[in-house]
């Protein structure tokens, strides 16, 4: 009998990798997706549909099948900005609290959580999975609530549910909808020249999907794992993609305090416009660290691998060629 997954966030760009993988090991899926959603790319894979949203208690414990071996909790709101925060709160903080009532509720096994490198705050320099969190007290609420949401799974525990933490870096890969797929457009059209002084860890969506499946047997109950480790700058990824696209190198990297300047002028500004600005200063504290990591425990436990940045641009850039998206 094949083995039972239950996939939030399935029509996102981790989501769907990760159905396609299930799929095609033999997992049978049932992918959550909200009223709304435009499921033309996840009925690719053939799922079985369940409609609901994380935020309604009511509709997650409707949607779950009863006995889910592993359940997938991809879903969050990944907003830099603070007039978001209200609803990141609901969906990253209370929705999962929502997913992990109803794992308990419905029988699941195991709650494989996709949390974030962010989840551990403002540090800097090499981080393992030891590196205390200064999440708790950050002003970035999307570092703050991606902490709160897997410290709410981890303590299920207690009332034994078997959980596991994904944390990765900056993901690239197909089916990327709307993350890093952007800068694509940005650097053809020649408005990519100014990039963020930043360090970054890039990680390929092939493999934070399979160290996911892995972590449904191979996870360590409670523990965590960071996924990424090509440590490179935001400089590097948009030349990667200024060579790909045949364009000059024009980008230059901006300093941090100019970044910060630029952020809060921004700012001010969407206060009259009520727009989202392309800037906020959140993303400017997120460029101000330079973090690095050597995914050594998720490598060593969930055969997670380390991919070139070149090659992940490449494998992003196919597939948005390939479905007309550039």
């Amino acid at each position: 009998m094949a083995r039972s997954a239950f996939v939030t966030g399935s029509t996102g760009f981790v989501g769907l990798n990760l159905v396609q993988k299930l799929k095609n090991d033999g997992w049978d899926v049932t992918a959550l997706h909200r009223a709304s959603s435009d499921l033309g790319l996840l009925s690719r894979f053939s799922p079985n549909l369940a409609q609901g949203e994380i935020t309604d208690a009511a509709s997650i414990l409707k949607a779950l099948p009863n006995g889910i071996d592993t359940l997938f909790h991809v879903a969050g709101n990944t907003s830099m900005w603070r007039q978001g925060n209200a609803q990141q709160t609901r969906d990253n903080v209370e929705g999962t609290r929502n997913v992990v009532e109803a794992a308990l509720a419905k029988g699941v096994r195991r709650l494989v959580v996709t949390s974030s490198i962010s989840a551990y705050g403002p540090v800097s320099g090499a981080i393992t999975e030891e590196t205390p969190s200064l999440a708790a007290s950050s002003t970035v609420n999307y570092e703050l609530s991606k902490w709160q949401a897997q410290e709410i799974a981890r303590a299920a525990m207690a009332r034994g549910l078997e959980v596991v933490i994904m944390q990765p870096g900056a993901i690239m890969g197909p089916y990327d909808i709307g993350t890093w797929s952007r800068l694509f457009p940005l650097v053809r059209d020649g408005k990519m020249n100014q990039v963020p002084r930043a360090g970054l860890t890039f990680a390929h969506v092939r493999e934070v999907v399979g160290a996911h499946v892995a972590a449904a047997d191979k996870g360590e109950n409670g523990g965590q794992y960071l996924l990424g480790g090509e440590n490179r700058s935001m400089l590097e990824l948009v030349r990667c993609i200024e060579q790909l696209l045949g364009k000059p190198a024009k980008a230059r990297e901006v300093p941090g305090p100019l970044l910060t300047v630029v952020a809060a002028v921004s700012d001010f500004i969407s206060n009259f416009t009520g727009k989202e600005p392309a800037l906020t200063p959140e993303m400017a504290k997120g460029f101000a660290g330079s973090v690095t990591i050597t995914a050594a425990k998720a490598q060593r436990e969930l055969g997670f691998r380390i991919v070139p940045l070149e090659e992940m641009v490449r494998d992003c850039y196919d597939w948005m060629v390939a479905e007309g998206r550039i």
